[in-house]
């Protein structure tokens, strides 16, 4: 990168509302964002939101393309590694990696030893997985029976809801007893038990229901990588009692899929942005409601 280039980047980011695009961009890779979806997440009118995106594009930070009749914007990190070479490229006479961030893919936020980390070990780590929906009656408590059971050992699940019915659907029990999942101690439950600053930290977030998605979570203590993993609520099917089982069936088999694509991640081997991308792919799977898998 040239010093011409490195200031056109840095006065692009050098604004509060350019540097939250950018920012928020960065997390929806590698989909992008349509213009009008992002002047909604950061409550911008449209007309002030364009000409920032044209700074942005204009100092090669963004990339813009039509998609149908929308225009998406999508980041371009590798404007981004370029840009923090160069500032680094001279530091501490020529030896760049002194002045290196400790993980070039993840936020300092984490420490060396968090279990997110590229370089560190990973073999015996057990990590905390967290599944949220609306009622915690259904889809949830499926996941975390499911996961209980096929990520033993190298998972702990949980479950909780926005607005918890405080039962468990009795569907849900039968279907998950039927595969042989654990049925034991399931119990709906709100989502505060554990923004508590006694509860497990959890390493990972994910909303197997819409309106979840879209509600404002508590903020999990440490800092979780989250996803949503949209399906279709089986409660919600109509029929006899055969036709509401056979919705239960569905709901379970889309939720083994994921789980199982998720256990076989190699979580040593991946850096946060990649696996934030593993993330999303798989909300993306078969039964994937209309919501788009997101990553925060």
């Amino acid at each position: 990168m040239e010093s011409e280039d490195a200031l056109l980047a840095l006065s692009a980011l050098a604004q509060t509302t350019r540097l939250d695009v950018f920012r928020l961009l960065m997390t929806h890779e590698p989909d992008g964002l349509a213009a009008g979806e992002v002047a909604r997440r950061l409550a911008v009118p449209a007309n002030t939101l364009s000409a920032h995106l044209a700074i942005l594009v204009r100092a090669k930070l963004i990339v813009a393309a039509r998609h149908s009749r929308s225009i998406v914007y999508r980041a371009r990190p590798e404007r981004l590694h370029a840009l923090v070479g160069f500032l680094v490229e001279d530091c501490c006479g020529g030896h760049a990696d002194l002045c290196s961030p400790p993980s070039a893919a993840l936020p300092r936020r984490f420490p060396a030893t968090h279990p997110l980390r590229k370089e560190s070990p990973m073999p015996d780590r057990v990590f905390n997985v967290l599944f949220l929906c609306t009622g915690n009656t259904a889809r949830s408590i499926m996941a975390e029976s499911i996961l209980r059971k096929d990520g033993a050992g190298r998972f702990r699940a949980f479950s909780a809801g926005s607005q918890p019915k405080g039962t468990v659907n009795p569907f849900a029990l039968k279907v998950l007893a039927a595969d042989g999942y654990p049925t034991d101690d399931l119990r709906s439950k709100s989502w505060s038990e554990f923004a508590a600053p006694d509860a497990p930290v959890m390493d990972f977030v994910f909303t197997v229901c819409d309106n979840a998605a879209g509600e404002t979570c508590p903020v999990w203590p440490g800092q979780p990588m989250t996803a949503h993993w949209g399906i279709e609520d089986p409660a919600a099917a109509t029929g006899n009692d055969v036709m509401v089982e056979r919705a239960f069936v569905t709901a379970l088999r889309y939720l083994k899929n994921r789980i199982s694509v998720f256990t076989a991640l190699p979580f040593d081997s991946l850096d946060r942005l990649a696996l934030g991308n593993r993330l999303r792919d798989i909300g993306r799977m078969e039964g994937a409601t209309g919501r788009k898998a997101e990553l925060t």
